[in-house]
């Protein structure tokens, strides 16, 4: 049997309350309660079964007013453990992991108890969690799946608004990889274990943790929080459409969606697949090792064929844009007055990025109309720099003529001078 050091895991997935009836202690103690003889006892306890008072008061439960006995009942204001873990005193001793969150829901699923608590917040998670997966293989007997603690914490729980907080969104996929990211833990599951390393790598992730964008998507974004059942998940586009709106409408006039249906096929995964989604660059359109359409398509097929003109209108539009910026660059570098040509690009620039969207219609007459409109904006914005380049260049012709005609005059004056001299 293995010890208990070994079985004990902080916040993973089956990794509590398999030591003393102490362990558990979900919730904190009361500011106005003058004696807790649970914190007594326990903030002199090695880390494991340790509790202290500066962690007790850091928990949310703590900070509206609950206590140890809110949820494993007992005597706190009694100095005897046989009168403190009475079972006349409500003692509950080790709280089974199974029962977990029905413990919790017994005060989250009660809408006027947490209406006095926290107006906001939902009182429907513990019937979220019984549909999820979680939940049903809890249900089935698993005690392996995550129950509140593993994801919440325990004596420490934070709202999630707060940064330090387990489920707040920077930090929710750290969370779900400490069992998701476990390859001994999640042994028997198939389901990968790479989910979280491919999402580091992802673009939602650098946009998340590195840009600070608290908009982009995190686990619970597309796989949902305590449900873990997001609408439509039987269709991951569905999934993806609820940020992505545009690319879906896109998406539904394309001959790809009633291909992909009829071969059984998931949709946005195929070209950008799920967890380790990359940063999408017009060579996705290419033949080269970033290319996804040659995954499929036969090289000179009528599609094949379709994506090169498609790549070479987002490549044309791409330098044109790229064309003008050069020019109205050295314009307004040299101090010529180019703004509101610099303003148009961002107008072409919208368009270049409208046309990479339209896209995933694969449609190449719709395409075609941003890419023109494109064009057309950019011809205009380089004809205004060669115009402004065209005046700097009359102005610096006549600037050096004036040069030299005042040298000239100068030299004139020197000599004039000279000559009344003599």
């Amino acid at each position: 049997m293995a010890t208990w050091q070994n079985k004990f895991r902080p916040f993973g997935a089956g990794r509590y309350l398999v030591l003393t009836p102490f362990v558990m202690l979900v919730v904190c103690l009361s500011y106005g309660q003058t004696k807790n003889s649970c914190l007594d006892c326990h903030s002199a306890l090695p880390d494991l079964l340790g509790v202290s008072q500066e962690k007790f008061s850091q928990d949310i439960h703590a900070q509206k007013g609950l206590s140890c006995a809110s949820c494993h009942g007992g005597d706190p204001t009694s100095d005897d453990p046989d009168k403190a873990m009475s079972r006349k005193a409500g003692w509950k001793g080790k709280i089974d992991r199974k029962q977990i969150p029905n413990l919790c829901g017994s005060c989250h699923s009660d809408p006027a108890y947490m209406r006095q608590l926290n107006p906001s917040l939902r009182t429907d998670q513990l019937g979220q969690y019984r549909t999820s997966v979680h939940g049903k293989r809890l249900a089935a007997g698993d005690t392996k799946v995550a129950v509140c603690t593993d994801c919440h914490s325990v004596h420490d729980l934070r709202a999630p608004s707060d940064p330090r907080s387990t489920v707040n969104r920077v930090n929710v996929a750290n969370t779900c990889a400490r069992c998701h990211s476990d390859a001994d833990y999640m042994k028997g599951y198939s389901i990968p274990k790479d989910q979280f390393a491919k999402y580091r790598a992802s673009v939602h992730h650098e946009a998340l943790a590195v840009r600070g964008d608290l908009s982009a998507p995190t686990c619970t974004t597309c796989h949902g929080k305590h449900g873990a059942v997001p609408p439509g998940i039987d269709k991951v586009q569905n999934v993806c459409s609820t940020c992505h709106t545009f690319q879906a409408q896109m998406y539904e006039k394309s001959s790809h969606k009633e291909a992909f249906q009829a071969a059984s096929l998931p949709g946005c995964v195929v070209c950008h697949s799920n967890h380790g989604i990359s940063h999408p660059t017009d060579a996705k359109l290419g033949t080269g090792p970033d290319a996804v359409c040659m995954q499929c398509h036969t090289p000179g097929d009528a599609c094949d064929q379709a994506r090169a003109g498609l790549q070479s209108d987002l490549s044309q539009l791409d330098k044109a844009i790229k064309g003008a910026d050069q020019v109205l660059g050295v314009a307004e570098s040299s101090g010529m007055e180019v703004s509101e040509a610099r303003l148009g690009q961002d107008q072409a620039r919208d368009s270049l990025t409208k046309a990479r969207v339209t896209i995933h219609s694969f449609r190449k007459d719709l395409v075609d109309q941003d890419i023109q409109a494109g064009l057309n904006i950019a011809a205009k914005n380089l004809q205004a720099g060669q115009k402004a380049m065209a005046e700097r260049n009359y102005r610096r012709v006549g600037l050096g003529l004036s040069l030299v005609a005042i040298a000239l005059m100068f030299v004139g004056l020197r000599l004039y001078i000279k000559r009344i001299e003599s």
